[in-house]
């Protein structure tokens, strides 16, 4: 009897573990998907109510994961702090896991120059990376790419209202995923298990044919998701999100896949699923 009890509290203990960890998922998955969310759908919105658009249902600033980190994170939670190009760069431990992936070097090669290509199904783009002012941003991007991690991809979120903006980057988003747009699933909450401080933010602009990265709301929740911009976003995003690379060719391709809309639009944090799949192939880096 007293071994029945102890398998029947078992049960009962792990699928209490498996629900808290689906409400975090759920949380992060929000709070990820507004985070560029409808930032000023109108343009003279004010500061409050941006945060409670990138902050939908009360949620607290900090990700729903931080209790996972260790308790004094390296990177620092300002854009000036760190001198660029930065000579060394720090990376955090975070979850959801979307793809299992190594950490990026801590010593990125500063004096590099980057272009990354993606390659999609619907033709290519072509980015050039700014190392020289986001370097720890690039040097992740870079390691992220060179392990295939955004390959067999798609890019998950289109937003064409108040801000202009295609969000990728997320694994968890397959290429074969049916984007439904459900409070349930996990697509837009993924991370490649680290995380880390934002840079180049001061003065930062978001014209069209900026790519910037996605981040929860923080400064130091930075991950694998960016999103590209293909009309210009600068009156309707705070500075707030790092500007690591602009679009050379193929900026096309975004524009003409916002033009056919969403099929399915996100509840709290605006835009929807893109109605043309936009998956990524590939994503290669040429170095110089």
């Amino acid at each position: 009897m007293a071994g029945k009890n102890e398998r029947q509290r078992r049960i009962a203990r792990e699928r209490h573990r498996r629900q808290q960890q689906e409400r975090l998922a759920r949380q992060r998955q929000m709070r990820k998907r507004g985070l560029i969310g409808a930032s000023a759908v109108l343009a003279a919105a004010l500061v409050a109510s941006l945060l409670a658009v990138f902050l939908p249902s009360g949620s607290p600033k900090h990700p729903a994961a931080s209790a996972s980190k260790s308790a004094t994170p390296s990177p620092t939670a300002t854009a000036t702090a760190v001198a660029e190009p930065a000579h060394h760069c720090s990376y955090t431990a975070a979850t959801p896991v979307a793809r299992k992936v190594s950490f990026p070097p801590t010593t990125p090669d500063y004096t590099a120059s980057y272009q990354a290509t993606i390659n999609t199904n619907l033709g290519k783009i072509t980015f050039n990376l700014l190392n020289s002012k986001a370097t720890c941003t690039v040097n992740s991007f870079v390691h992220l790419a060179e392990a295939g991690y955004f390959n067999n991809t798609q890019c998950h979120r289109l937003v064409t209202s108040g801000i202009y903006v295609l969000q990728c980057g997320d694994p968890t988003a397959t290429a074969t995923t049916k984007l439904t747009c459900s409070t349930t699933s996990n697509v837009g909450a993924g991370t490649p298990g680290y995380d880390f401080a934002s840079e180049n933010l001061t003065g930062a602009k978001y014209p069209a044919g900026t790519v910037a990265m996605a981040n929860e709301g923080t400064a130091t929740s930075n991950g694998s998701q960016f999103f590209i911009v293909y009309k210009d976003s600068t009156s309707g995003l705070t500075a707030s999100y790092t500007p690591f690379a602009t679009v050379s060719s193929g900026l096309g391709i975004v524009q003409n896949v916002a033009k056919d809309g969403y099929s399915c639009q996100y509840a709290s944090a605006g835009g929807g699923a893109p109605k043309e799949k936009v998956i990524i192939d590939s994503l290669t880096i040429k170095k110089a």
